[in-house]
């Protein structure tokens, strides 16, 4: 399929401030999900009053070193805290949930609005956080009043339980967010997405559609949960040692599977990492997921058994560096993968990370492990609607306006493109950005503005403090290294009182390279003491910088020079 971009309602790069809201309009500002696969938020407006509908996380990608998660800008609304009514999740995945306890530390009484697995789910984590939320319970078909919103919950399948799409409805106008969703036919859990519902509302007139983009490239319709049923038994009764499965730590429909076919197998599974072994306490608890007695142990005691009778179920499907599927392919986790164990990728690759695990593929396999995923066995199906399930909701509902959401910019080109063949009108398809402002005035959706939706950093305990200068800072020692350059100088002058020191680290330097680094020094003293300038951080920059350029030359890299300048 050809997407023509001029056909769509783009946002432009130059949008400055949004004006003052109209009277009786409806604002949408998405500050994550759009442009990216995760951190999810948008933020509605209505009468003053503001309702977010999720707020997640973005895991970082390889240029972006020491960083644990990445959450959506809450800049333009830190102000307004207390115009919040409520915040909305319409499901349990961390791309949705993991960044409501940094929200919350800002005003932990905004009420919580979701499912109960969601719900569940996000209590475990403010309570690591020390936060006690104020949590609201809803189910499919329940309406919910928060402030000028009437909301109204539909039930969608995704590859969680408990999916949720929400209507919101205000004097502005009515808005359906489809959150993630699919429409298998077959669900493990039986929870089908809520055509009728989505026929009756576009019955009642549907002024917005902010739809799922992840898969409006595939073509077709996805395949059922169910259908992976043979491929994943073959897996559990063919291989002659210890089953792995890596999965999301929320993904209940596949643990499910995996449980099932342990069982049918005469295997016993252990749940292997805390937010797992976590997880699946919640799911079981709730009747999420139904566990034969007996056939969950803890770890350790899998470790006398014989490996046929083993199945191991752990997280780093992502090839997250701290994941315990990293660590057993680096060997440095107490569970050592061996000839004869199947480790089972049973999730998709999130754009991105395919380098992350494609190195963990390979190093499981030099273990001598057979690695089965999605790219040579049909263990996985994805969670989002492909192209076919998105037309045929596009023909249901007859939205006049579209704003594809949660997905890269092809993503939401390729969903606009398939809004645009079932008669929406093209300039009323947004193809928007993190920040970018939508208004929805009678019946009409325009780009008005943009607001500020920068990647937060969570760095350790630190959140935001870490910027892109940080990043390339560290990307530059990690391929560079760092260079110290220790130079006396006779007290009060520029003049070296011995020759200058190198101490390196991740460098690698030549007699040469340093020789020609010591004329540059020399060179930028001289320099120095014709402007004037004989000690203090200018000197010390004017040195490192001296010393730096010349190592580009000669050694053709560039560490990160740090000089310290002492009087003898």
């Amino acid at each position: 399929m050809t997407v023509r971009k001029d056909d769509m309602h783009t946002a432009p790069r130059d949008l400055g401030r949004p004006p003052r809201l109209p009277r009786g309009a409806l604002r949408i500002t998405p500050l994550g999900g759009i442009g990216e696969i995760g951190r999810n938020m948008t933020v509605f407006e209505q009468a003053g009053r503001l309702l977010v509908v999720d707020c997640g996380v973005l895991f970082p990608e390889d240029h972006q070193p020491g960083v644990d998660v990445i959450l959506p800008d809450f800049a333009s609304i830190l102000d307004r805290l207390d115009d919040i009514e409520a915040i909305v999740l319409t499901h349990g995945h961390e791309d949705h949930i993991g960044g409501v306890p940094y929200l919350l530390k800002h005003r932990p009484d905004i009420p919580v609005v979701g499912s109960e697995l969601t719900l569940a789910f996000v209590a475990e984590k403010l309570k690591e956080h020390g936060i006690k939320p104020v949590l609201k319970r809803v189910e499919a078909t329940d309406r919910y009043s928060a402030g000028p919103f009437d909301l109204e919950f539909v039930a969608v399948n995704h590859s969680i339980p408990d999916g949720l799409a929400v209507v919101i409805r205000t004097a502005g106008g009515t808005v359906l967010h489809t959150g993630d969703f699919r429409m298998d036919q077959f669900p493990l859990d039986g929870r089908l997405t809520d055509l009728r519902a989505f026929g009756r509302i576009g019955e009642e007139g549907l002024d917005l559609l902010l739809v799922d983009s992840t898969n409006a490239e595939v073509p077709g319709f996805s395949i059922s949960e169910s259908d992976l049923v043979p491929a994943i038994e073959q897996v559990f009764g063919s291989t002659p040692g210890r089953v792995i499965v890596s999965s999301f730590a929320s993904h209940v429909h596949r643990i499910q599977q995996v449980l099932d076919a342990s069982h049918a197998a005469g295997r016993k599974v252990a749940f292997v990492g805390r937010s797992m072994v976590r997880n699946m306490r919640i799911a079981r608890e709730l009747g999420y997921l139904t566990v034969p007695r007996g056939l969950v142990i803890d770890y350790k005691k899998t470790r006398g058994m014989a490996p046929e009778q083993v199945t191991l179920v752990c997280t780093g499907s992502q090839g997250e560096p701290l994941a315990a599927l990293s660590r057993m392919a680096n060997e440095s986790h107490e569970v050592r993968v061996s000839e004869g164990d199947t480790v089972l990728l049973a999730s998709s690759l999130i754009p991105g990370n395919e380098n992350a695990i494609y190195g963990i593929i390979n190093k499981l396999t030099d273990l001598g492990a057979n690695v089965v995923h999605k790219g040579n066995a049909r263990v996985h199906v994805s969670g989002h609607a492909s192209a076919g399930e998105l037309v045929y909701c596009y023909n249901i509902l007859k939205p006049r306006n579209v704003m594809p959401v949660h997905g890269e910019p092809k993503h939401l080109h390729a969903n606009g493109a398939l809004a645009e063949r079932t008669g929406v009108d093209p300039d009323k398809v947004l193809i928007t950005r993190d920040g970018v402002v939508v208004d929805l005035v009678d019946g009409t959706a325009r780009i008005v503005g943009q607001v500020q939706a920068d990647l937060v950093f969570v760095d350790g305990q630190t959140v935001g403090h870490a910027t892109e200068d940080t990043l390339a800072e560290r990307r530059q020692l990690s391929a560079g290294g760092v260079l110290t350059v220790l130079v006396l100088l006779k007290p009060g002058t520029t003049e070296l009182a011995e020759p200058p020191e190198y101490l390196h680290r991740g460098f690698v330097q030549s007699p040469e390279s340093l020789e020609a680094a010591t004329v540059a020094l020399k060179k930028a003293l001289a320099t120095a003491a014709d402007r004037g300038v004989t000690e203090g951080e200018e000197l010390e920059n004017l040195l490192a910088g001296a010393v730096g350029r010349s190592l580009a030359r000669t050694s053709r890299r560039e560490p990160v020079v740090i000089a310290l300048v002492l009087d003898a």
